[in-house]
């Protein structure tokens, strides 16, 4: 379920603000019947939505693309101040495209689109590696690595963040991976994976060390690399990419399914309380696996690890399962879930 004016925007060339437009003026219409209610739930699969007579349609097939975003750009398909944005520079081709998360208006690197919502939201909402490479001012400290690699708590995570932006708690789990680049006193160069996405996660993050991040740069993310892409162009994810993204994605839906019918189940029945611990307990057994290739069920609770330059000093062993990881080591080079030499 989405909401009216997201489905819109997402399966057609309309903007969020136009689709809201388009549905107050009265042009849109589900079953035949004029909806108003940019609001308002509606089934991706099976709602009959049109504009002027036009019908929207959610594609099962997707696409999904690589873009190496260049600093500079939104990303979102138009700024009220009038500032560039993606769309700006991309083919009306992939207008109706949807970025998976966000890099800032001053960071660059891989950016996901695709032209299926429901791809967008698992991989959004999962705890997939993202890579990035961050210049920062000043030295690596060591409180940076013990929060780097236990994480951080902050009752005020408004340094770093947008300047229009509240103050207000944030939490920061543990960093998949760090490497130290360079350490010269006045900057210092990081390499880092993390399993979240959240607004200006780090910037936020290094701010609170008074460590500003001058360059931000995502390399990866869920173990499609940005590789030499050059800034501003494009390409379509190669087709073992997408065998494991499918089963990614098909894997999570059918968990979703299978959760919601024994809920539904449960609250039908007279025993719905007595059972409802039971079913919680059948489906985290029942719930299936991804495949081991690039998209892979995230951990619950991942491994923390350092990556230090010096092999014998690190304690960290490789992980199959994680999406990149392996990449820190050089005598180990994955894609696409084959070894390359």
């Amino acid at each position: 379920m989405m909401r009216l004016n997201k489905f819109i925007a997402h399966y057609s060339t309309y903007s969020r603000r136009e689709a809201d437009q388009a549905i107050l003026d009265g042009y849109v219409r589900i079953d035949g019947e004029i909806e108003k209610n940019p609001a308002l739930q509606v089934d991706e699969r099976k709602a009959d939505v049109s504009i002027s007579g036009n019908k929207v349609t959610a594609q099962d097939q997707f696409t999904v693309i690589v873009y190496n975003k260049p600093r500079g750009e939104l990303v979102t398909k138009k700024d009220p101040q009038g500032r560039k944005t993606i769309y700006d520079s991309l083919s009306k081709n992939y207008r109706h495209f949807i970025p998976v998360g966000r890099l800032d208006f001053a960071s660059e690197g891989l950016l996901l689109m695709t032209d299926a919502s429901r791809v967008a939201t698992a991989l959004m909402t999962s705890k997939m590696e993202r890579v990035y490479r961050i210049k920062i001012k000043g030295a690596v400290s060591e409180a940076m690595k013990v929060a780097m690699g236990e994480g951080l708590e902050l009752d005020d995570a408004s340094a770093g963040a947008h300047e229009h932006a509240e103050a207000g708690p944030m939490s920061f789990a543990p960093f998949y991976a760090y490497q130290v680049q360079k350490d010269q006193g006045d900057y210092s160069i990081l390499k880092v994976a993390i399993g979240e996405g959240q607004n200006r996660e780090l910037r936020r993050f290094f701010a609170h060390f008074g460590a500003e991040i001058v360059d931000l740069k995502r390399l990866s993310f869920g173990g499609i690399d940005l590789n030499n892409l050059p800034t501003g162009k494009v390409r379509f994810l190669e087709r073992a990419e997408y065998t494991s993204l499918r089963a990614f994605v098909d894997g999570i839906e059918r968990t979703t399914t299978q959760k919601e019918k024994q809920q539904k189940a449960a609250a039908q029945s007279p025993f719905g309380k007595e059972r409802k611990k039971s079913d919680k307990e059948s489906f985290a057994n029942d719930a299936p696996t991804a495949p081991k290739p690039l998209f892979t069920k995230e951990k619950a609770k991942p491994v923390k690890r350092t990556f230090v330059k010096d092999k014998e000093k690190s304690k960290a062993n490789a992980m199959s399962d994680s999406f990149g990881t392996n990449k820190y080591n050089p005598t180990k080079k994955y894609a696409m879930g084959s070894k390359k030499k």
